[in-house]
């Protein structure tokens, strides 16, 4: 009779936790010998994606070598579906209302069935945060990804670090944020990206991220300009160096101001845009996946889509009832 091998175990799946404390918030990590960090309620969540981050970053190992967590757990993080399948992605998940965070590996079927979560690019685990700049400047050279690339990462990211309830307007003034801000998590928007966007005179999704402790607004906003402070220190490791993300944010402003009308519309053509295959100009996505991260329901995206579709952006699009894929056909951007 043949032996089965044993094989090292890959516990590729972090788990941490906030509990109310007297002087505000602890954190709680399972893997972490040393007990628990106090917090306050504005930095927790920042907090709990940073600590998360470190144990992901400590633990690289090369794909053939990562299998589902979710399947060894049997897959008591969400509900039935047809089964597992590959590839292995690195899930980020909240639960009890941002009270839990975890991450994980996990396969592509598990990842799409898992609730109030969102892939993490392993891309972004290869750089370490940014530090504010010491020292002499050295002559830099553009690094990494396209502004594509970028875009898609920063609204798989958001679509974990923003409240589930968060509108498309409030979204997309995040993911501007997000690429605009500086290595001091300043952000600053001029009345001219807000008049692109359609939301100079909306004051109410600045407040929906204030509300949401995302950011905080600063006394240096002046008529033309507005000034935040961003309060997600973990949105630091999303892209490597600000030159390249302010070009990723300026196509994120084509895209969604390309002729959709509307928060929701602006930020699914977005989403599309950033998800099409630049040389074929289709692309293939989950229907729950594109609503999460849209602020949406599921069901207010074939509406919109036809309204991108009779504006001209969208040629085609056609949703399989069986697999609830989304397969699309874009026009061109200008």
């Amino acid at each position: 009779m043949r032996l089965r091998t044993a094989c090292p175990a890959t516990p590729r799946a972090w788990t941490v936790e906030l509990r109310s404390h007297a002087d505000g918030l602890v954190l709680v990590c399972r893997h972490c010998p040393h007990g628990s960090t106090r917090t306050t309620a504005a930095a927790a969540r920042s907090a709990a994606l940073a600590h998360l981050a470190r144990h992901a970053r400590g633990d690289l190992r090369p794909p053939h070598l990562r299998i589902c967590q979710c399947h060894e757990r049997g897959c008591a993080w969400h509900p039935r579906h047809r089964g597992c399948a590959s590839p292995i992605r690195l899930l980020l998940a909240r639960e009890h209302g941002g009270r839990l965070w975890r991450l994980a590996d996990a396969c592509t079927a598990c990842a799409a069935a898992t609730a109030q979560a969102a892939v993490v690019p392993d891309t972004v685990l290869t750089r370490a945060p940014l530090q504010p700049e010491t020292g002499r400047r050295h002559r830099r050279r553009p690094k990494g990804p396209g502004e594509q690339i970028r875009v898609r990462e920063m609204l798989s990211y958001l679509a974990a670090a923003l409240p589930a309830g968060t509108s498309a307007a409030a979204r997309l003034l995040a993911l501007q944020c997000a690429l605009r801000m500086s290595t001091t998590m300043e952000a600053r928007l001029s009345k001219g990206v807000l008049r692109s966007l359609r939301l100079n005179t909306t004051p109410g999704p600045w407040r929906e991220l204030e509300h949401a402790r995302w950011l905080r607004p600063l006394p240096e906003s002046t008529a033309n300009e507005i000034v935040v402070a961003l309060l997600d220190a973990a949105v630091l490791g999303q892209a490597p160096a600000r030159p390249d993300r302010m070009r990723a944010a300026d196509w994120a402003l084509r895209a969604s101001t390309a002729g959709a009308i509307g928060p929701v519309p602006q930020l699914m053509h977005l989403y599309l845009a950033a998800h099409t295959d630049p040389h074929a100009g289709s692309g293939l996505c989950e229907l729950d996946q594109m609503a999460r991260a849209c602020g949406v329901s599921p069901a207010v995206l074939p509406g919109t889509l036809d309204q991108l579709a009779a504006t001209g952006l969208l040629k085609s699009w056609q949703a399989c009832p069986d697999s609830e894929d989304l397969h699309w056909t874009l026009h061109a951007l200008s």
